[in-house]
């Protein structure tokens, strides 16, 4: 069953109430005094019970009034999106993106370019799949992303360099390593349990960096690894932007180690669809590319 009002009849309606009168609306919409008048009388009359009535020369809103005008204002927004989707995809844009997001990616960084892109384009959807390791490969090589930021670049595949993250060994200040009152080597550390992130793949799972403990703890995502190495529960490396907070309060402290075990891990955006991309998908991705080159703590390597 079709409605019996009319989109135009709710956006004159609400015109009037926003602009307060008759008069005011007919200029606001381009059209005569009377031919306003006439829609809102035809939508009176479809309506169980007045939305408006008059006080002087305005019309105001009734209490059931201002419950339609709510209504009204959502149904017409709506509409306009409907219309904003219909242009974007004659003019080629994806409706919807996906993101593959390795855990070394300072993920505050990707939030800042997501919020960037989606003022200037709310049409598209975002998924965003959070991975580690292989998991991060599989996203491009099985094409469950569109845009992978990513430690490696599969072969057969084109990264766009952002930089490089630092890594930090640390521990809470109550950890025996944190105690020693001397540098730390590797064999000090295997005595101790180390927290690691699992990797998220299905296919080919791997390691990645100092994995000498005997003990291992793994988790699915950094946040839970951070708050282990917080709980005292073991030792980690991790991404330097990841743990500034924790760093500066004193809830993790960095290991003193004797040599220079410490790494810089590159890091790349690939669009799996190579030169295949879409509009928005380009638009993302540079949006990414900036926000992510401009990180303090990535050192900026051009591309």
């Amino acid at each position: 069953m079709l409605p019996k009002i009319t989109l135009e009849q709710w956006a004159t309606f609400k015109a009037v109430v926003d602009e307060g009168s008759f008069a005011k609306a007919a200029e606001r919409l381009n059209k005569s005094q009377s031919s306003v008048s006439y829609i809102i009388s035809r939508l009176e009359n479809q309506l169980p019970a007045p939305a408006l009535m008059p006080e002087g020369r305005k019309a105001v809103l009734t209490e059931a009034g201002k419950l339609l005008y709510r209504h009204a204002s959502n149904l017409l927004l709506q509409a306009t999106q409907i219309e904003n989707i219909a242009n974007y995809i004659a003019r080629g844009w994806e409706t919807e993106i996906t993101i593959a997001v390795d855990a070394l990616v300072p993920i505050n960084k990707v939030f800042c370019a997501l919020h960037a892109f989606s003022t200037e384009h709310p049409q598209p959807r975002i998924n965003v799949l959070e991975t580690t390791l292989s998991g991060t490969d599989e996203a491009v090589l099985f094409r469950k992303a569109d845009i992978v930021l990513s430690p490696t670049v599969v072969t057969g595949f084109m990264g766009i360099a952002l930089g490089s993250v630092t890594m930090r060994y640390v521990a809470s200040p109550e950890h025996p390593l944190i105690k020693l009152d001397r540098p730390i080597h590797e064999d000090d550390m295997k005595q101790y349990r180390q927290i690691v992130i699992k990797d998220s793949g299905i296919k080919r799972q791997r390691d990645a960096g100092w994995l000498g403990s005997e003990q291992r703890w793994s988790f699915s995502h950094i946040s839970s690894s951070i708050e282990a190495a917080k709980a005292g529960l073991g030792f980690a490396n991790l991404p330097l932007d990841s743990i500034k907070h924790e760093l500066h309060s004193g809830q993790l402290v960095p290991l003193n180690m004797a040599s220079n075990i410490q790494r810089s891990v590159q890091l790349y955006l690939i669009k799996t669809a190579q030169t295949n991309t879409g509009p928005a998908i380009e638009a993302l991705s540079k949006r990414l590319l900036t926000s992510l080159s401009n990180n303090n703590d990535v050192e900026h390597n051009g591309f």
